[in-house]
């Protein structure tokens, strides 16, 4: 009588051939020579992917939790974290601010969870950060982008790769992660804020919850082909630059009859390289590249952009003087 097959290693083998698939679309060929630092929350979600990782590359693996301090349960829900990764034999540091998280909580706290990431990545020569963001949170990112308008950029969505920063997770399901925690038997923290109607991804989540008419898997694929796109402007705008007179004189912008959409990309890369933390909205990019058009001084920020004279759709960037006080007037 043949011997029963136990289907818990076939399991384990097929979500680490997914997992393989994924960080080698992420990283490329030498996906397994590297070292990777995963994000952990304490959520099913990033909790899923250390027992993944640590399946597929346990050798290879550490992982990290940045404890804000915002809530009264962080620090026992990083311990939790923690004692999982001394479970499965992996390297865990526990990050925490040195100042309070000021400002708009969400986004200075995600601009200083990643500031504490990218310095733990540096000082223990880990290669990449590894982050659970998946199908679903993909879905949400585009929702929101289209509720603000976005242009191509945006809608890309969350990036599989973003400098240091791996998301392999982007083609799986919310849904999916959870069901390899709960098989796999291990603790987890549900995030009050995600159900925190002040904010706007809590908010989405809650509408979209249950709903069957968007395809989330079928929309990451869309973010993914549109970041693809976002790349292919990009180095289109790499090639009008170089062909330009003086293409490394900062100040100078030209308008070759290009498209829109190229324009716009030029006239953005220009101006932040005079200001690099230049945000241009859809109104205020619309009413620069009509004063423009119609030859006249446009500003933005701190900038000036003048037509130079006897040369059609050419321009001069320079630092807009400064105003004087009422008192050395």
């Amino acid at each position: 009588m043949p011997t029963p097959k136990n289907p818990k290693p076939a399991v384990k083998s097929e979500l680490s051939l997914r997992l393989a698939a994924s960080l080698e679309q992420a990283v490329g060929a030498d996906w397994r020579q590297r070292r990777y630092g995963i994000a952990v929350s304490g959520g099913p979600d990033s909790m899923a992917l250390v027992w993944l990782m640590a399946q597929l590359l346990p050798d290879q693996v550490s992982a990290a939790t940045v404890d804000h301090g915002l809530r009264t349960n962080s620090a026992d829900e990083a311990a939790m974290v923690a004692a999982y990764c001394a479970q499965l034999g992996l390297p865990h540091h526990i990050l925490c601010p040195a100042q309070p998280i000021a400002g708009s909580l969400q986004a200075s706290a995600r601009a200083e969870r990643y500031r504490l990431l990218e310095k733990w990545r540096s000082d223990t020569e880990v290669d990449d950060i590894v982050t659970a963001h998946h199908a679903d949170d993909q879905l949400e990112t585009l929702l929101m982008r289209l509720n603000r308008s976005s242009g191509i950029s945006g809608l890309s969505g969350i990036r599989r790769r973003n400098g240091h920063i791996l998301r392999p997770l982007l083609d799986w399901r919310r849904s999916e992660l959870l069901q390899i925690a709960l098989d796999a038997n291990i603790s987890f923290v549900e995030d009050p804020s995600n159900q925190d109607h002040r904010f706007d991804r809590a908010r989405l989540r809650t509408a979209l919850k249950g709903q069957q008419i968007i395809d989330p898997l079928s929309a990451a694929k869309s973010a993914s082909w549109l970041a693809e796109a976002d790349e292919a402007l990009d180095w289109a705008v790499d090639t009008a630059i170089a062909a330009w007179p003086d293409p490394t004189n900062r100040d100078l912008l030209y308008d070759c009859a290009y498209p829109a959409e190229i324009f716009r990309r030029i006239l953005t890369r220009r101006l932040r390289l005079h200001d690099p933390d230049l945000t241009i909205r859809g109104s205020a990019m619309l009413s620069i590249i009509t004063a423009m058009q119609s030859r006249q001084r446009a500003m933005v920020g701190s900038l000036i952009i003048d037509p130079i004279p006897n040369q059609a759709h050419s321009w001069r960037i320079s630092a807009a003087p400064c105003r004087k006080s009422a008192k050395t007037r």
